[in-house]
């Protein structure tokens, strides 16, 4: 870390809990990297996923208290972004209209599966529907099942094995078109 007041992240914790301006800010820092790469698997563009990191640092500093120290900090911090991802995904589910809209990839040269990078299976994954690309996120990434994310989301369990379903058949589809010899 670039402070040299804050160079332990339990001492940093240990400060937010205290309400440390400065150690909030060296948390901020550490952390959002990771944070907008979790919130990017669950939103269409950079600015709400921004949005999804700010709302889950509020939430973090509020319940920081509340951190098992036995616990690892990302994977509770991963917990809450993932958490305000889904609360943002819900609230605009119902407002927005859920045609799907027209998958588009970036060309790509053909290669070989071995040659398959992780930017381009972000690439992949971000055009599908956002309802598509939160059940796969949720099932194939996060390890959620269908109850639980039926639960989360409000979702019938069919329908989030429907969406997950299209999801891979699409993101199959893209492979063959853009990364097929």
């Amino acid at each position: 870390m670039a402070n040299k007041n804050f160079d332990n992240l339990d001492i940093i914790i240990g400060d937010c809990i205290l309400k440390n301006a400065k150690a909030q800010e060296a948390l901020y820092k550490e952390f959002y990297g990771y944070a907008i790469s979790v919130a990017l698997l669950y939103t269409t563009n950079r600015e709400e996923a921004g949005e999804i990191v700010n709302d889950s640092f509020m939430k973090v500093f509020s319940e920081i208290r509340k951190l098992d120290n036995t616990k690892s900090f990302k994977a509770w911090f991963r917990k809450i972004v993932i958490n305000t991802a889904i609360d943002k995904f819900r609230r605009n589910l119902k407002h927005k209209d859920s045609q799907e809209l027209p998958m588009w990839l970036p060309s790509c040269s053909p290669g070989a599966l071995s040659t398959l990078t992780a930017s381009d299976i972000i690439t992949m994954v971000s055009t599908l529907p956002p309802i598509h690309k939160v059940v796969f996120c949720l099932y194939d990434v996060e390890g959620f099942d269908h109850k639980e994310i039926a639960k989360r989301i409000g979702i019938p369990e069919s329908s989030s094995r429907v969406y997950l379903t299209r999801a891979r058949k699409r993101l199959r589809e893209l492979y063959e078109i853009n990364f097929n010899d």
